[in-house]
């Protein structure tokens, strides 16, 4: 039987979201848009929460397609607010819908996700090699950075801690534990051409 990571030992959606998505290098704009957003609604809370109501809140969020999320009203804000499938707290509500915005100014003048590559881990992944839980950081020097850049795009919600977590659902730093088939197996998988050279 393969070893997994201790925090996905076992409910079967973590085990299905370790073992399939949890650091995979994500190149999807998209993906990372729903990854920040998501990564906001999950302050304070445990991940398995956010996860069993990833569904809803793609729902809830029209697919999280930032163009049709920045155009939310204040009816769509009372709406949320009434929407059991998702967590039901007016600031990260109104921090998505706003954080929609702060993507297509972003995207205006860059490309995002060249750009959140590029500031938090300059392109390439980092891969730790963890031995045991305790040894798993909250937060880096490379999270700081990202946190401060994000606020200073508009972003809501991105904290440091937040962005440490997004770095690792989206593959930016690899920390499975060594002791993981998947520690390995992510580290294999091919990045893009164009950031092969950055590895």
């Amino acid at each position: 039987m393969s070893k997994r990571c201790a925090w996905a030992d076992n409910d079967p959606l973590y085990i299905h979201y370790h073992d399939t998505e949890w650091g995979v290098p994500c190149f999807d704009a998209h993906t990372l848009f729903e990854g920040i957003v998501l990564e906001g609604a999950q302050a304070g809370l445990s991940w398995i929460t956010i996860l069993r109501k990833r569904e809803a809140y793609r729902k809830a969020f029209a697919g999280f397609d930032p163009d049709k999320v920045a155009r939310f009203t204040a009816e769509d804000v009372e709406r949320l607010m009434l929407d059991a499938g998702i967590v039901r707290n007016r600031a990260k509500i109104e921090s998505a819908i706003g954080n929609a915005k702060a993507w297509l100014d972003l995207r205006d003048r860059t490309d995002p996700v060249a750009w959140l590559w590029d500031i938090a881990v300059e392109g390439r992944v980092i891969t730790n090699r963890h031995k045991e839980r305790g040894s798993v950081a909250v937060s880096t020097p490379e999270s700081d950075r990202l946190s401060r850049e994000l606020k200073r795009a508009g972003f809501r919600f991105v904290g440091t801690t937040t962005c440490y977590a997004f770095m690792q659902a989206t593959g930016m730093v690899n920390d499975h534990f060594e002791s993981c088939f998947r520690h390995h197996e992510v580290g294999q998988l091919p990045l893009p051409p164009s950031r092969t050279d950055k590895k």
